[in-house]
């Protein structure tokens, strides 16, 4: 990894599976539940890997911005972030809609 990228890992969802080697485990790491990373997280566990905030925390500004830093993003995927995502599809959706029944659909691709 180039010094000061950052990596978001989504793939390895157990205690005892990695995606990431204690090389990169060893940046600053990320991620959306402590509590679940220490549990589900192999790239975790098994490296040993310091947990420097989670992902609240640090959209929130809760600890000091580290973005010149190389980071990993450790995501084992939360219920909250499916709901998100899922309310931005169906807002989308329902805005769409509105305007082709509206007939202001000129933004709109077919």
């Amino acid at each position: 990894m180039k010094p000061g990228c950052h990596v978001n890992a989504i793939g390895a969802c157990r205690p005892d599976w990695r995606e990431l080697d204690d090389e990169a485990m060893g940046n600053l790491v990320l991620v959306d539940s402590r509590e679940g990373a220490m549990k589900e997280s192999g790239d975790v566990i098994l490296s040993g890997a310091k947990i420097y905030a989670e992902l609240g925390e640090a959209l929130g500004g809760n600890v000091p911005s580290r973005a010149s830093e190389t980071t990993i993003f450790k995501s084992l995927g939360m219920a909250v972030e499916d709901i998100a995502a899922a309310l931005l599809v169906y807002r989308s959706a329902k805005k769409n809609r509105e305007r082709k029944e509206s007939g202001n659909n000129s933004d709109m691709k077919n």
